[in-house]
């Protein structure tokens, strides 16, 4: 997959709704992957989806808000969520010093990244979107908060 770091990499997607890109994830890695969606009948409807589709056995669904869930991942994605200062902030508890954020942010990418650059520091690497020319993917590691 384009954005693992490492074969069997731990991932988890923020606010999974339909299952984009968290599902497409499982799909396409071998590694663990942790879908964290609140909305009660969205979160039925991936664990429906895991299990026609074979995957329960390592993809676990979340019905929470994501400061309530616990762990640490090698991969954060969240697409839809928040613009991405408040998406740092959300998301931090769940990562850990090598972890990779992997960020659709669409045509506010830039925007969205000078923004959060007030409060957060990281190394920003940016991709174009396979699926729209004007759509940006950020990908983020060594993020922390600035002091």
């Amino acid at each position: 997959m384009r954005f693992e770091p490492f074969n069997g990499a731990s991932w988890v997607d923020v606010g999974s709704g339909a299952g984009l890109p968290g599902l497409i994830v499982a799909l396409l890695v071998k590694g663990p992957i942790t879908l964290i969606e609140p909305r009660r009948l969205r979160a039925e409807f991936l664990s429906d989806v895991v299990s026609k589709l074979g995957l329960a056995d390592r993809v676990t669904i979340e019905c929470a808000k994501v400061e309530r869930v616990q762990g640490k991942f090698d991969v954060i994605t969240a697409r839809a969520v928040a613009a991405l200062d408040r998406l740092l902030a959300m998301t931090e508890h769940l990562s850990k010093s090598e972890t990779v954020w992997v960020l659709p942010k669409g045509k506010n990418a830039q925007t969205e990244l000078a923004q959060a650059q007030v409060n957060w520091h990281c190394d920003v690497r940016v991709e174009q979107s396979c699926t729209d020319p004007e759509s940006q993917i950020l990908v983020l590691t060594r993020v922390g908060a600035k002091k």
